[in-house]
């Protein structure tokens, strides 16, 4: 609420000072000669703090949505190589949107008002946009937001705070079944491309995720101790995957006959100077294994929530298969929970044996 002080100077004149609280909001104060243009000032900040459109500082008037977006791009998103052209586009069609708006007026209704338009358009492929892919769209906004908060200070405080996220499907458990899984290595293994089986067998074997693999390289795999470590994950930490049996058996045997123009242990058939590094294309055949197979509605992602779910039946706790895939936390793996089931009530009962007899 604001609270007027009327003051009178020496010389006899006077003078008004406002003073606005409101609850989440630092108090603003403001001076006026008239009594009138302070109830005036008092009731446009306070209506502002409401509605989440006030901004102190004066940058926010000056400056524009199209603005902070072209600097983030330019600035900060360099330091993120991995995320640059899924953000560049992401904050693309912020700035479409709403780039023309200076940024006090980039209020929490106004955002949300674009999130429900993000959630009922297309993407390019003709489907809705899922609720994952739009908390996309509002994590590489807000971190914009952010950025002009704490480090250019154009802004005193994020909308975003106040913006709903939508709520996320608990996320997809298809994996390969005891009938399933033989008829696609089969598949694979007659396929015309060399590698497809050996990829197969070690996404299922290893969980790791297909960009993984294809990026694998002989200096990161070592071969006497079946392990490779990869340096460029999903979420940024280097991590040693254990590979054994099979998987680790084929890559020897491949290592034998080894290409000597690509470091890469799955090149491409094409090996230029400008692209010595570029993998083999793998969707036609595997789109071809799977065809061949009379599998469904499967993704090659799905060979690492196969692997996770072979690790969850055969007695992995949570905390090891999250190890193993290399996620940071446990949320991503409590989907394959149900699946193992069966260990949890041999850890009870092991417990309850040796308490009660």
């Amino acid at each position: 609420m604001a609270t007027i002080f009327k003051r009178t100077a020496s010389d006899g004149k006077s003078s008004y000072q406002v003073k606005v609280r409101l609850k989440g909001y630092p108090a603003e104060t403001g001076t006026f000669e008239r009594l009138t243009d302070a109830k005036k000032w008092a009731s446009a900040t306070e209506s502002a703090m409401r509605e989440g459109r006030h901004f102190k500082t004066g940058e926010a008037k000056r400056r524009t949505m199209n603005e902070l977006i072209d600097r983030y791009i330019q600035d900060v998103l360099p330091g993120k190589p991995k995320n640059i052209r899924i953000q560049t586009q992401q904050l693309t069609w912020w700035r479409d949107q709403i780039g023309a708006y200076t940024l006090a007026d980039i209020t929490p209704s106004l955002i949300a008002e674009f999130r429900d338009k993000l959630a009922g358009g297309e993407t390019v492929r003709g489907t809705q946009r899922s609720p994952a892919t739009v908390n996309r769209y509002l994590a590489a906004l807000s971190h914009a937001l952010s950025i002009a908060v704490n480090e250019w200070e154009w802004l005193d405080d994020s909308p975003m705070r106040k913006v709903r996220k939508p709520t996320e499907s608990r996320g997809r458990v298809r994996f390969l079944t005891d009938d399933e899984r033989p008829r696609l290595l089969q598949a694979c293994k007659e396929s015309g491309n060399p590698y497809l089986y050996l990829v197969v067998v070690l996404a299922l074997s290893t969980g790791m995720r297909q960009g993984e693999i294809m990026g694998l390289t002989w200096d990161n795999v070592d071969l006497i101790k079946g392990r490779a470590i990869l340096h460029e994950t999903k979420n940024g930490e280097r991590r040693a995957v254990a590979i054994t049996g099979h998987a680790l058996d084929m890559l020897k045997e491949l290592g034998k006959v080894r290409r000597i123009d690509s470091k890469l242990i799955f090149p491409s058939k094409e090996i230029t100077p400008q692209k010595p590094q570029k993998p083999m294309d793998l969707r036609a055949p595997w789109e071809t294994a799977l065809k061949k197979a009379e599998i469904s509605d499967f993704k090659f992602h799905d060979l690492r929530h196969s692997a996770a779910s072979y690790l969850a039946m055969n007695g992995a706790s949570l905390a090891e298969i999250a190890e193993v895939l290399g996620h940071k936390t446990l949320q991503m793996v409590k989907r394959y929970a149900h699946l193992s089931e069966g260990h949890t009530v041999r850890v009870v009962e092991s417990m309850n044996s040796k308490i009660f007899g």
